[in-house]
């Protein structure tokens, strides 16, 4: 390749990657931070995002919380950045579940058309497992990771209570890669949404649970 050319493309590279870090340190305690929007899958009682203090967080003392106690279990709440669609990427984030009978779940949105189209990872407290899935016309369907039959539900893990942990998902046309506290943990791959959406984050019935450090990399 020319020599001339190589900066010119690493510009044109640079210029259509976006990458953004939100650590929930600007807004007022009890509200939904500036820039965010609540929305929420199904019936139920309506998700309560706000600003709290943890000064055992990533990035003390703000984090964002769902704090709403409905039990309803078929009831997604999400929390949708109002930041820049992509299409491929990564988003990552700390979370810490906090309480929950029903569920204790913390969940990655990304490629967010509406409340009815997405897709998400989430992992699982008291299930112990994370789980990649569509929601398609308001219907969720898990995807089996690679390797596995097609009837598998995730992966078996670990996720510790009451203590941060860190999910992370990759995204490139049809292929789609989760970590766990910086460990790959599977692949898989689906070709439902392939346009750009938002990213946010996702609870699950009573879930109340903290996160931190949310990070997107996309174009």
């Amino acid at each position: 390749m020319n020599g001339l050319l190589r900066p010119l493309l690493a510009f044109l590279v640079c210029s259509t990657t976006s990458a953004e870090t939100i650590r929930f340190d600007r807004g007022t305690l009890g509200t939904l931070p500036p820039g965010w929007t609540a929305a929420m899958t199904h019936a139920g009682g309506e998700p309560l995002w706000q600003i709290t203090r943890d000064p055992t967080a990533p990035d003390p003392p703000f984090v964002l919380a769902q704090t709403s106690h409905d039990q309803t279990a078929g009831r997604f709440p999400l929390a949708i950045w109002g930041g820049a669609s992509i299409r491929d990427g990564e988003v990552s984030v700390a979370f810490k579940t906090v309480s929950g009978t029903v569920d204790q779940a913390a969940g990655i949105v990304w490629r967010y058309l509406d409340p009815n189209n997405y897709y998400i990872v989430r992992a699982n407290a008291l299930e112990n497992n994370i789980v990649l899935y569509k929601v398609e016309n308001g219907v969720r369907l898990s995807i089996a990771p690679k390797g596995m039959p097609s009837r598998s539900y995730g992966v078996k893990h670990d996720i510790p209570k009451a203590q941060w942990n860190t999910l992370r998902i990759v995204f490139k046309e049809t292929q789609f890669r989760v970590s766990f506290n910086g460990v790959q943990v599977f692949e898989t791959e689906d070709h439902t949404f392939m346009n750009a959406g938002k990213t946010g984050l996702w609870t699950k019935a009573d879930s109340v649970t903290y996160f931190d450090n949310f990070s997107v990399t996309g174009k």
